[in-house]
């Protein structure tokens, strides 16, 4: 069953479209949008799964179309890759109302928006996600970018899309490594500001996880419609958006000091993020044990990794030294996003290095 969830955002106002099959029915979905053509960029697995499903749903509602295949993996969020790709989108002598199209995760979503936000200064592109990280998260709020040696999205841009197609099937191919990645950003939801939707994870979240696409299809809408809710609120960033960040601090940390490759998924980084925001969370009183003990063992119940120990060793002073470039610092003070419970998220600007020796001297 297909729904809607619309973000609202004045004119640059979107809809993420959720359902089964979609892809086949994108071209019906995208014509309204297109003037003449599109330029589809993909990475070399997803192009190989649903490029050509893409391509003759597009060609039978006469849109024109062009594509650009990358590597597959983090490491594609580079200077080196996007400067590669605005070449390749040169030579097809793009113009402003020439359409981009993100076929496929995070990283193809991230690098396409961005790309499209600085091509001719800016040109329309929709996103359609395969993964579920990129569905519940990533292609929904117009947060695009690149990684540096410094960190993880330092460069990019707010730039929205036009559209987001989320089609369900994708998710039933996806590793269920991949598909847990994912699930982490779901969870986040639940306990930012919605312990009624965590809840119904603890009933629920293996049925989905387990490929159960009435549970699939719940997660991924219930998750749109928190963030599109967030997005519409605080479209930079400047405040309540913040809240979604919850995690992703010390999740990130990790990912640079694994060297963002398959030792440490985003989405695995950010559940081990969770857990530690939340202990520092119980560590100003802000949260009781329970409730640390409640997200631990739902992690864990379903697969997902609970401390970095799991990984690999890891060295505090450089995990706090990465936080010390996130962009949500300011003048040189560490700030997180804690829980004030499940459902209930404070951003603190406050945080001391030394609360974070603390929790990592335990947690190391």
């Amino acid at each position: 069953m297909t729904a809607s969830v619309h973000v609202e955002l004045g004119s640059r106002s979107y809809d993420i479209v959720t359902g089964k099959n979609l892809l086949a029915e994108a071209g019906a979905l995208i014509a309204p949008l297109v003037k003449k053509r599109v330029i589809i960029i993909s990475d070399e697995h997803v192009a190989k799964l649903y490029g050509q499903l893409l391509v003759s749903s597009l060609e039978a509602k006469g849109i024109q179309q062009n594509g650009i295949i990358l590597p597959a993996g983090e490491q594609t969020k580079s200077f080196a890759v996007l400067g590669k790709l605005l070449d390749e989108l040169l030579e097809f002598n793009p113009n402003r109302n020439t359409m981009l199209i993100a076929l496929g995760g995070g990283v193809i979503g991230d690098i396409t928006g961005f790309a499209a936000s600085i091509l001719l200064r800016g040109v329309p592109f929709i996103q359609i996600p395969t993964t579920l990280l990129a569905q519940v998260d990533s292609s929904v709020g117009g947060k695009t970018g690149i990684n540096t040696r410094q960190g993880k999205n330092l460069i990019g841009s707010f730039y929205q899309p036009q559209l987001v197609i989320a089609d369900m099937a994708t998710l039933l191919t996806l590793p269920k490594r991949e598909l847990l990645a994912g699930y982490a950003e779901v969870v986040k939801y639940g306990v930012i500001n919605n312990a009624a939707f965590f809840a119904w994870l603890e009933a629920n979240g293996e049925k989905a996880i387990a490929g159960d696409m009435a549970s699939l299809t719940h997660i991924v809408q219930e998750s749109c419609k928190s963030k599109a809710a967030v997005v519409a609120s605080d479209e930079r960033e400047s405040g309540l958006r913040a809240i979604l960040n919850f995690g992703h601090t010390l999740g990130h940390a990790l990912e640079a000091e694994t060297g963002y490759s398959d030792v440490l998924l985003h989405g695995e980084a950010v559940a081990i993020g969770m857990l530690l925001a939340m202990r520092l969370s119980l560590q100003r009183g802000l949260s009781k044990t329970e409730d640390y003990e409640r997200l631990k063992r739902h992690l864990g119940k379903v697969g997902l990794p609970a401390s970095p120990g799991a990984i690999r060793k890891f060295d505090a002073a450089r995990l706090i030294e990465h936080c010390t470039h996130d962009k949500k610092a300011r003048d040189g003070g560490l700030t997180f996003v804690l829980a004030k419970g499940i459902g209930h998220s404070v951003i603190a600007h406050d945080i001391e290095r030394k609360e974070l020796e603390t929790l990592l001297a335990e947690e190391l």
